[in-house]
């Protein structure tokens, strides 16, 4: 979702022709809690913030209890800055979407979209006013230095997901069933057309992890199909220069699928803002690409060099002093479908 909201309550995003260099995100806001690291992340002074769900944690079918916590939020110093000051794109996951886990069968998910709605200030013009779910794209910088930025909606329309016996990361087992869905086909189609638009990088938002195979948390893993599907979808639209960046797990990690892909994909997991995981431990995840991981308040930094004769893209996860945990630096030049 992008916003293009009032001067004096959030910045407007950078025009279709200016340049991007560097991409601030994370995911998991308890708006009870103090937010230091918003103040390290203003000091990146990025081009453009996303925030990839669990905004807040809602967890109410009460609408007027979860436009209580969003006010919350607004009304934190720290947040209030970041949004005056620097451009915002974002999506939901479960606890502001509603219910933990939840997906399609929340029965408030057509007054939570109007909550969320409100409180990001979406114009009502914009094409997300007029259809269901919050997913949203746009596309910065002159031909050369095209970013794309894709936030994806994987609740909305995610279905029912099967579940076993608890796991290290929860109770979830991958279901093969073809007619599960993870982004409803609405989305899905939209998701090719923006696909097939030219863009030298393409950051996507998704709210849980692709890459990492599922060890009972919630992830695309669960519905393999659909995981095929998006892998698939990008090497069929031969969409170069894709990098995916998640939330959701109060942890951050790297990640990377090197097997029947058009070419290495990488995905920046950056969890939480404020928010320690109580076990502390990361699931097993055999697509992780660096062996650090990091446990403590963190965000996500996207820097990319367009002066060097081969553009690179660096990923980083920074802690709340901004000293880096996890890096990774890769030629834009090796992000180009076969």
């Amino acid at each position: 979702m992008f916003f293009l909201t009032p001067a004096n309550t959030s910045a407007d995003l950078p025009g279709s022709n200016q340049v991007l260099h560097k991409v601030v995100f994370g995911s998991c806001i308890q708006q009870d809690l103090p937010t230091p690291i918003f103040y390290t992340m203003a000091g990146e002074f990025p081009d453009l913030i996303l925030f990839l769900g669990d905004n807040i944690y809602a967890d109410t079918e009460d609408m007027t209890e979860m436009r209580a916590k969003y006010d919350r939020l607004e009304s934190n110093t720290d947040f209030r800055r970041l949004r005056s000051e620097f451009p915002i794109m974002a999506t939901w996951d479960d606890h502001d979407f509603g219910v933990n886990d939840g997906g399609a069968d929340y029965p408030q998910k057509e007054a939570s979209e109007k909550e969320f709605m409100r409180f990001w200030n979406v114009p009502p013009q914009s094409s997300s006013r007029n259809r269901p779910g919050v997913y949203d794209a746009k596309i910065f910088g002159p031909e050369g230095k095209r970013v794309q930025v894709i936030m994806l909606d994987t609740r909305y329309f995610r279905s029912p997901l099967k579940k076993g016996e608890r796991r290290v990361g929860g109770p979830y087992l991958p279901d093969d069933s073809p007619a599960k869905t993870m982004l409803g086909e609405a989305q899905w189609k939209w998701l090719e057309q923006q696909l097939k638009k030219p863009a030298e990088v393409r950051l996507i938002g998704t709210s849980i992890q692709l890459v990492p195979e599922p060890r009972g948390q919630e992830a695309w893993g669960n519905l393999p199909l659909e995981r095929q599907r998006l892998i698939r979808l990008v090497d069929q639209t031969k969409a170069a220069g894709v990098v995916l960046l998640s939330g959701d797990r109060h942890w951050a990690e790297l990640s990377c699928c090197t097997e029947k892909v058009p070419y290495p994909i990488y995905e920046l997991t950056s969890s939480s803002f404020n928010q320690i995981h109580p076990r502390g431990t990361p699931t097993e995840n055999a697509f992780r690409s660096d062996d650090r991981t990091y446990h403590r308040e963190n965000y996500g930094v996207v820097r990319i060099d367009w002066n060097r004769n081969q553009p690179t893209v660096t990923l980083e996860v920074k802690d709340m002093e901004g000293g880096i945990r996890i890096d990774k630096k890769i030629s834009i030049g090796d992000l180009q479908p076969k």
